[in-house]
């Protein structure tokens, strides 16, 4: 393929250009947004971001020129909350959810995350790449480039193992970008609810040792909730993550007001997660330790809840939020970031801007990734989306509609919708 690539005739490039920081307040607003705009990418990396006439003046004879058609050009969404290796589905969960079972009451029943766990370790590497490869698929054609994976439906050390190397075969075998964290502390799996202690023990003392060794993840997270993992046992392990120089995420306040957020303040981790009963001291606790909050409105619209977290109350705070799928098989089975950005306009009052910035360039800092990916700008990484509209604000207001009409990821076309590939 040619080593220069020009895209054209844009009707907005959304290049996100701005402060080298995550965005808060009203800086959340601000997509910079050039009318008419084009860019040219080198490789792998953007050489130029500009007005039409500017960047057509730089095209030389062996560029490859792609016409936009008058489409929104941005960068490519950043999942910074997914679970994409798994084995089996719960669409049964999915029929006892509609007819009025809650998600607490098919757990107590032995379903919820043991349903995927017992199916996953049943599977084999092969077969979870396999589905994995399947769902990198999905990603991609919403018009996602980048997610952070955490495994966590193992919950032994050969199964939790077995999925951070399929994550990492699957980052260098798909075009999708994995960032790897450790969730073997996702549940107390059922050979041990009676040895809640001597789970905890395995997970700092064989579990985290193992995954460092081999360089299988960059964070570790915990789900720190009343029928998981309490307050002290989630301190415990992230304390002993961040100890063998793991970054920290945190699934906080999701069923219950049960001091999550507060937690994650306390040891300055890089994001806490859901947050849906998070109050006003929890909200303050984060800005105060710079904690990014990830908002998963997919799962509570999955389950049937009213309960979304207090987007409003968090952006007033000066928080840099971010929005993020929740991708995984019982409590929000999506892979569509568009989707996420209508359930946070209609439902958590975010303004289409506010969830544009949310889902790229914040997730990308949430990740450690702000200065490669996440805006259009000079020196970054050409992951990037043309969209089939004229105007950004599209992505949430046509809601249920794939609009990715071209997928590049590093420079290389990786989704033609013309094509399905």
């Amino acid at each position: 393929m040619p080593e220069t690539l020009a895209i054209v005739n844009c009707s907005q490039l959304v290049t996100l250009a701005g402060a080298k920081r995550p965005r808060a307040g009203g800086d959340l607003r601000q997509l910079a947004i050039i009318e008419d705009g084009a860019m040219l990418v080198r490789g792998a990396q953007i050489e130029a971001v500009g007005r039409r006439r500017e960047i057509e003046g730089l095209i030389s004879g062996d560029c490859e020129v792609v016409d936009a058609g008058r489409r929104v050009v941005m960068p490519g969404f950043v999942d910074a909350h997914t679970h994409p290796v798994f084995a089996g589905i719960r669409v049964n969960e999915f029929e006892q959810r509609s007819t009025g079972a809650t998600y607490r009451e098919i757990a107590a029943r032995g379903g919820g995350i043991r349903s995927t766990v017992r199916a996953t370790r049943n599977a084999s590497l092969t077969d979870l790449i396999k589905a994995g490869k399947r769902y990198a698929h999905w990603f991609l054609r919403c018009g996602t480039t980048a997610i952070e994976a955490k495994s966590g439906y193992g919950l032994t050390i050969e199964d939790e193992i077995k999925i951070l190397r399929a994550i990492r075969q699957l980052n260098a075998e798909t075009p999708l970008r994995y960032v790897p964290t450790f969730l073997g502390a996702h549940d107390i799996p059922s050979e041990y609810r009676s040895r809640r202690a001597t789970y905890v023990s395995l997970v700092i003392n064989e579990m985290l040792p193992r995954v460092v060794d081999e360089k299988l993840a960059e964070y570790c997270d915990v789900f720190c909730e009343a029928d998981v993992f309490t307050i002290e046992e989630s301190r415990q392990i992230l304390s002993a993550a961040r100890g063998q120089g793991l970054g920290l995420r945190v699934h906080a306040d999701q069923l219950s007001l049960f001091g999550g957020a507060r937690l994650a303040a306390d040891l300055s981790a890089a994001t806490a997660d859901h947050l849906e009963h998070t109050d006003a001291a929890g909200i303050a606790a984060l800005k105060a330790a710079k904690v990014q909050p990830v908002l998963l409105p997919g799962s509570v619209y999955a389950l049937g809840s009213n309960k979304y977290p207090p987007a409003r109350e968090i952006i007033d705070a000066g928080l840099a939020i971010v929005l993020a799928t929740d991708f995984n098989p019982g409590s929000s089975p999506t892979p569509s970031l568009p989707m996420v950005l209508s359930l946070a306009c209609t439902q958590m009052k975010m303004t289409p801007a506010e969830a544009v910035t949310a889902a790229t360039i914040n997730a990308a800092y949430s990740l450690g990734l702000g200065d490669e990916i996440g805006s259009l700008e000079r020196g970054k990484r050409a992951d990037f989306v043309i969209h089939d509209c004229e105007d950004c604000r599209e992505l949430a207001y046509f809601f249920g509609v794939e609009h990715p009409w071209r997928v590049y990821a590093s420079g290389n076309l990786v989704f033609d919708r013309a094509t399905g590939q």
